[in-house]
């Protein structure tokens, strides 16, 4: 692992190209990236998934876009031109959410133990919120 600086503990990936125009937003409870999708086929059924790669390695990918809503993950395919953000690792990729509005993409992943009311993060049913 220490010979592959190309891999990182945590990383987001998104079903669009890697230069795509993606907003990032680092926020004190978690970080939020939205993507122009007006001139994609995008299904409005989208889904970030935490995948263990490594036991010290995680991947979110969002799924759901454009395959048509099926929620393929295709973890065999090679894909070279994706769009991946390296994430710090005080993020909590376990509780990523994704959806669409308005023909916008919006990943959100939460950070450890940050939230608006100052108390802790906790996963509910694979959503998180204040407890």
């Amino acid at each position: 692992m220490r010979r592959l600086p190309q891999v990182f503990s945590k990383v987001l990936q998104l079903p669009l190209r890697s230069d795509a125009d993606v907003l990032i937003e680092d926020r004190y409870d978690c970080f939020r990236f939205t993507a122009n999708i007006k001139n994609i086929a995008f299904s409005s059924q989208v889904k970030a998934h935490a995948l263990k790669i490594h036991p010290q390695v995680t991947k979110v990918v969002v799924s759901g876009g454009n395959d048509g809503g099926k929620g393929e993950l295709l973890l065999d395919k090679l894909e070279v031109d994706g769009w991946r953000f390296r994430l710090p690792e005080t993020t909590r990729p376990e509780l990523a959410t994704a959806f669409v509005i308005a023909r916008e993409l919006i990943v959100t992943i939460p950070k450890e133990g940050q939230t608006s009311g100052g108390g802790k993060v906790e996963d509910v049913g694979g959503k998180w919120r204040d407890i």
